[in-house]
């Protein structure tokens, strides 16, 4: 088990996320992520390339971090995601019924946790706002991770309500990603360039 200090705080995608980010994650709109960076859906030649996936390369993410992204988002289908939110955050079990994709999942989630705890945002290209305020604020996130039978299991509390707003959103995009793939990110990535 993995517990994380008030002076190592962080959010992680959790990850999928991203929280399969993810994390975690999602997608950006053509107004930007964060410093300006967006990318809109396909400008940049993101677009619907399901071999390549270059929506999951990042201005600051190495070539292993987008790999395990594809291998979590090529095999979806054998993750499963329970959350449940807290007053002060959320906690999520992920799972998946394939141990490569486990493998991947797994570092994944601890990786995103350890960049929010550095303030080291990956900035990938289908990353979804809603983590800006992770990286922004990750000092206020208090994170434990265990790896159990069940899979891994997250809890991340905070005493910011913005930032619990922040898991609750991100928790339901990354089990929406879980769910439904790249369909999941193609829509948020639409619905943010449309406004």
């Amino acid at each position: 088990m993995f517990r994380h200090a008030p002076t190592y705080l962080q959010a992680a995608a959790c990850a999928l996320a991203m929280a399969l980010t993810p994390l975690g994650a999602a997608a950006q709109a053509t107004s930007g992520h964060g410093g300006g960076h967006g990318h809109g859906h396909g400008a940049d030649g993101t677009g619907h390339d399901m071999v390549n996936m270059p929506g999951l390369r990042g201005e600051n993410a190495t070539p292993e971090e987008s790999a395990e992204l594809a291998v979590m988002f090529r095999a979806f289908q054998t993750i499963t995601r329970e959350v449940t939110n807290l007053p002060d955050g959320i906690r999520t079990v992920t799972r998946s019924s394939d141990p490569d994709v486990m493998d991947a999942l797994i570092s994944h989630v601890t990786g995103m946790i350890s960049r929010v705890e550095a303030a080291d945002d990956p900035q990938i290209f289908i990353q979804s706002p809603t983590l800006d305020i992770f990286f922004e604020r990750s000092e206020r996130i208090e994170t434990e991770i265990e790896v159990t039978d069940d899979g891994i299991v997250v809890v991340q509390t905070s005493d910011d309500p913005e930032l619990v707003a922040a898991m609750h959103v991100h928790a339901a995009e990354v089990t929406d990603m879980a769910d439904r793939g790249m369909e999941a990110v193609h829509e948020m990535m639409m619905t943010r360039a449309s406004n």
